[in-house]
């Protein structure tokens, strides 16, 4: 075993030097671990502080929505006693009202005609195309009438033979010569074939399609070459005069309307609004659907429409002068009852009273009250939801949400 003697003031570790390096090294890993873990610990922990903030804020939105289911079961929940609650009020005043109810109707013309050709034939020439504009009496569609026009023509020749024999047959039945019969033959034959003339023009007429009134070419399915037959369409004219609105009625109202009375026309494709009159009421209920006609004049427009053109009709079924009307929102119901909130004077102050009221029409956010109010009652119109009878009540200067005075 080899012996190991250090001198005096000879470093421990002189023979051994990498040893405090070795420590150094060590210490070094030690502090990068501590300041590792130190990193990780400060991470948890605003991970932990945010989870904690996600409690809180979902616990606040949930006393929110308890506190809201609370106060519309208990209007006094929230409210101290001896505050009140801040409320907008109305003064009821007695004032006309109106009730009505919406139809759909449609733009009508009886000036709206398909022609159709009176006779059979080749549609020989069309002399208008769609879109134009047409006098009365213009032609519009001519067939082939050959036939007809060669007729004619014999007939004409008959004709003057026969006028000649019925001259000469006059003269001589004037002077007493020849017979009465001879007379009456040539007469008779000479009206006959001016009768059978006049059917031949009257069925070259028919040969020939006239517009019957001043107008528009809206339909043209007639084409050259085509064989046209009775009842068979060939073209439609439509003139914008004589216009009007028809529109069906359930039959509940049968005895609301009448001549004369006024209705508020709504066009929805010009987005405009007119009022005209009721000209004329149907005494028939459709059986199959179960409502009447109303006819409604359409005035001179100063924008365009046209026939089966959508109209909406807003017609008056009730009206009344002099009703207390009240915002239709505020009027709540306790079973089989209404009622409403109204701020009267008591003890020096302003309370909510549970008013009980008898309705009638709503109409346009506003409700007729028949019973329980009179002229000058003042109803609360806004933060009537958290009110019970009673509770202490303030009237805001303004338009606000209802809030607790302080």
């Amino acid at each position: 075993m080899a012996n190991y003697t250090r001198t005096k003031n000879q470093p421990i570790f002189e023979n051994k030097p990498d040893m405090r390096n070795t420590a150094f090294y060590y210490l070094a890993i030690i502090t990068l671990l501590f300041a590792a873990c130190s990193k990780e610990g400060l991470e948890a922990k605003k991970e932990q502080l945010q989870s904690y903030k996600d409690e809180v804020r979902e616990l606040n939105t949930k006393i929110k929505e308890l506190e809201t289911e609370i106060a519309a079961l208990d209007s006094t929940y929230g409210v101290e006693e001896g505050k009140a609650i801040l409320v907008n009020t109305k003064v009821v005043k007695a004032t006309d009202f109106k009730h009505k109810i919406e139809v759909r109707g449609s733009v009508e013309s009886r000036r709206n005609v398909m022609l159709t050709s009176e006779t059979a034939g080749t549609i020989e020439s069309v002399k208008v195309r769609e879109g134009q504009k047409v006098s009365a009496g213009q032609t519009l569609i001519v067939l082939d009438a050959d036939i007809l026009r060669n007729n004619i023509a014999e007939l004409k020749t008959s004709l003057e033979l026969a006028k000649v024999v019925y001259e000469r047959q006059a003269n001589l039945w004037e002077k007493k010569i020849g017979t009465e019969i001879q007379y009456l033959e040539a007469k008779n034959n000479k009206e006959a074939i001016e009768r059978r003339l006049a059917t031949a023009h009257s069925q070259l007429d028919q040969a020939v399609v006239k517009a019957p009134f001043a107008g528009v070419i809206d339909e043209l399915p007639a084409r050259e070459g085509e064989m046209a037959q009775p009842g068979v369409d060939l073209v439609r004219v439509v003139s914008p005069e004589m216009m009007y609105i028809d529109a069906d009625v359930s039959e509940r109202y049968i005895s609301d309307f009448k001549v004369g009375d006024e209705v508020d026309l709504y066009f929805p494709v010009q987005d405009k609004h007119i009022t005209s009159k009721i000209s004329a009421v149907s005494e028939v209920i459709k059986s199959d659907n179960r409502t009447f006609s109303i006819e409604v004049k359409l005035p001179k427009l100063d924008f365009p429409v046209k026939p089966n053109q959508v109209v909406v009709l807003e017609l008056t079924d009730y009206e009344a002068e002099s009703a207390l009307v009240v915002p239709t929102e505020i009027i709540l119901s306790d079973g089989d009852d209404n009622f409403l909130y109204t701020a009267e004077d008591e003890n020096n102050k302003t309370v909510a009273k549970k008013t009980k009221v008898k309705v009638g029409e709503s109409y346009d956010g506003v409700t007729e009250v028949k019973e329980g109010l009179k002229q000058n009652d003042i109803v609360v119109i806004e933060g009537y939801r958290s009110l019970s009878d009673g509770v202490a009540v303030k009237a805001a200067d303004k338009s606000t949400k209802t809030a607790q005075l302080k």
